[in-house]
Parts: structure tokens; C-alpha cells; sequence
């Protein structure tokens, strides 16, 4: 068994820094990475996951109580199907080998998507991630796998309507809060900032619904070189922008 120590909770002092209470990632560029480098898409993938370990680590040590990741959306399925089953292949490693070191560190894992067309052994695997480590009270780590926004979207409207349908739920008494209950993130607070790699400036159906009041920042580098470097640079971004939700006045979030 693994006897590496927690991760540190003690960051440099930065009084220019402000740290969002749900950051979501999508973390692109893998493959563009890798192919910048003369290396197999594949490979840029295993960086990326080492990338993906890293940001946990940070989010840790600076204290980002939520974290959401966009792993595999449910359009990714148009990809080669050997790239397709070698991402499967590392969602199974990166679980089976840092369990123990989430469940040490006191991160809940949760996986939001569909289970459509994923492996019972997979799904099981996930399963047993989230029982696992159900109780623990740190970092909330959130795994956008097989998701899509619009899905989730589709998905709650029909939870809803059957509500409706069978008398629990009166179509006037639907509100945002009901929606939101009926989403894969029910429970989480809505993003507060969204970061993308890579330099594409979209939200690829990511967290459609939550990121309504999301700050926006876009990144040049490629996901496999993000680190702290680049994390820091991002939160005295978020540091400057200036949340008013539609009113005159800034919030403090």
C-alpha cells in the first residue's frame, strides 16, 4: 500500500489570488499536445492525467472546496475507437490507483454522466469510488464522464415530467430550484469560474444549466503543461473580474 503523506494545505501567501468555490476545467488539448511532439494522441492522454493529479493537488493546498472535470463528454464517442478504449483504460488506472490517496486526503469523488454504453465492471468501478469515499469532507471532485449538458438537461426534464405526470408536482409550482435538484450536480453550488485549455474560447455543452454567472477564462497552454504557474495566473484573473449577477454593485463570492 501506498504510504505517500497528504497533500500540504499551507500555499504561499498571495493576497492578489481569490479562490472560487466551484471551479470547473475542461481540460483540452491532449492530443494536440502530444502531436506537437511528435507522440501518439494516446500519450498526450497519460499527460493529461498527471495534469488532472496535479490540479487536485492544487486545488487542495489553496483551498477550492469544489472542483468539477470535463474527462469525456458524450461527443467524444465519434473518436477512434482505440482512443476511445485507451481513455476507458485510463479513467480505470487513474481510479484504481488513487483511490487511496483521495480517500487520504479527505476528497469525495463523485462521476456525473451517463452510464449508457459504459462497461458493467467500469460502472461498478465508479460505483465503488463514490461509496468509498461518500463520507469525507474535503475537496468535492467531480468527474464530468460520458456527460454532456445538454443530456443532463433532457435527462432532468424528464424526472420532472414524471413527477408532474404522476401527480407529485404541479406544473406551476416548477422553479430554477427544482431543476437544479433534478441535475446530476444536485446538491453542488454552480460554478463560480470555468477555466478551458488550449486556447478554444466554447463551452462544449459543459455544465450548460450551472454556468450561468460562471466567470470565463481561457488559457493558451495545452492541458498536459497546466501547473501551478498557470493556476495562480488564473485566479488573479478571477481576482479582477467584477461579479454583479445584474446588478450595479460587485458581489463577493
Amino acid at each position: 500500500m501506498s504510504t505517500d503523506p497528504a497533500i500540504s494545505k499551507e500555499p504561499a501567501p498571495r493576497p492578489r489570488l481569490r479562490i472560487p468555490v466551484h471551479l470547473g476545467v475542461i481540460m483540452d488539448g491532449n492530443g494536440r499536445w502530444a502531436q506537437a511532439r511528435g507522440k501518439k494522441r494516446t500519450e498526450g492522454h497519460v499527460a493529461g492525467v498527471r495534469a488532472l493529479r496535479g490540479l487536485v493537488e492544487l486545488c487542495i493546498t489553496y483551498g477550492v472546496p469544489n472542483l468539477t472535470v470535463f474527462s469525456f463528454s458524450s461527443e467524444n464517442w465519434a473518436r477512434p475507437e482505440d482512443e476511445v478504449s485507451f481513455i476507458f483504460t485510463l479513467l480505470r488506472r487513474f481510479v484504481a490507483s488513487d483511490l487511496q490517496k483521495l480517500i487520504r486526503n479527505n476528497v469525495r469523488v463523485r462521476v456525473i454522466g451517463s452510464r449508457a454504453g459504459l462497461d458493467k465492471s467500469l460502472v461498478r468501478l465508479i460505483d465503488d469510488a463514490q461509496a468509498k469515499t461518500e463520507g469525507n469532507t474535503g475537496l468535492n471532485l467531480v468527474v464530468a464522464f460520458n456527460y454532456g449538458g445538454k443530456a443532463e438537461l433532457t435527462e432532468a426534464t424528464r424526472t420532472i415530467a414524471r413527477a408532474v405526470a404522476s401527480g407529485a408536482l404541479s406544473p406551476q409550482d416548477i422553479t430554477e430550484e427544482t431543476i437544479s435538484s433534478a441535475l446530476y450536480t444536485c446538491g453542488l453550488p454552480d460554478p463560480d469560474l470555468i477555466v478551458r485549455t488550449s486556447g478554444e474560447q466554447r463551452i462544449s455543452n459543459f455544465l450548460l444549466w450551472q454556468a450561468a454567472y460562471a466567470e470565463f477564462i481561457f488559457v493558451e497552454e495545452y492541458w498536459p503543461d497546466f501547473n501551478e504557474e498557470i493556476f495562480v495566473r488564473v485566479l488573479e484573473t478571477f481576482a479582477l473580474r467584477d461579479r454583479r449577477f445584474g446588478g450595479i454593485e460587485a458581489r463577493i463570492t
